[in-house]
């Protein structure tokens, strides 16, 4: 059965990936043939939407903001390390930047994967290798998985925008992102994609002129400061935040 998890004084039901949806992205098409539970098999739980009481939940409504909480259990695909199916963001209204997302470590370690194409071209790829308290910002126009690469389970939380939803085809129509990473801790290129850059890792680095800090978890923003959020929604107007970042 999905499991719930306690936020508050509130029980939250999952939604859940499964292996089903996945088998476009999955790296090792050997091993996923020899699976006929498709369909049973839980990858990873998607809490989404949620808020500590009413008052949090009419700022996030003000501030076009929504809180998840996603929990990745360990697990291999096969030769690949388990992951989330990939997606990215579309444009603004009126701009040319995406909208963006921040990450944060709750429990566990993270691996996030993100590529910014080009005229149909993957032109940079990054990987952020993030622990527990890292914050890991999405900067626009990149699309982005998240990969637990470790023997423990990752429970990671966002703030995003709610003015959108995540496109996940691009991703999917190219059998997955621009690397997989495989239990050997070793990354192969996706055929899929022509003239992939070389992969570039990185750590988390620390976000200037903002109060979001590895010290200190960042729901609390939405009380102390939901202004601190506002690039979310506003990339245009905060083009020197993401120069800080990949």
């Amino acid at each position: 059965m999905p499991r719930t998890l306690k936020f508050g004084d509130v029980e939250v039901k999952p939604d859940v990936r499964r292996l089903s949806d996945m088998v476009e992205v999955v790296y090792d098409k050997d091993w996923l043939n020899t699976i006929s539970n498709k369909e049973n098999i839980i990858l990873y739980y998607m809490y989404r939407d949620i808020a500590l009481d009413d008052a949090d939940r009419e700022i996030m409504r003000k501030e076009h903001l929504r809180y998840d909480i996603t929990i990745i259990p360990p697990r291999k695909l096969g030769c690949e390390y388990v992951k989330t199916a990939g997606h990215l963001h579309p444009d603004v209204p009126g701009t040319n930047l995406s909208y963006t997302e921040i990450y944060e470590v709750l429990e566990g370690e993270a691996h996030y994967l993100l590529q910014k194409s080009e005229a149909g071209y993957v032109r940079d790829v990054v990987l952020v290798e993030a622990e527990k308290g890292d914050k890991v910002i999405i900067p626009p126009d990149y699309a982005h998985v998240t990969i637990n690469p470790y023997q423990t389970e990752l429970k990671m939380a966002n703030w995003v925008s709610s003015r959108f939803s995540s496109i996940y085809e691009p991703i999917k129509e190219r059998r997955g992102a621009s690397y997989f990473e495989l239990v050997d801790d070793s990354f192969i290129r996706n055929e899929n994609y022509d003239d992939i850059p070389p992969l570039r890792r990185i750590k988390p680095s620390y976000i200037p002129n903002t109060e979001i800090n590895k010290t200190e978890p960042m729901y609390p923003l939405i009380k102390k400061n939901p202004s601190a959020l506002r690039f979310l929604n506003e990339p245009q107007n905060y083009r020197t935040l993401f120069k800080e970042t990949p």
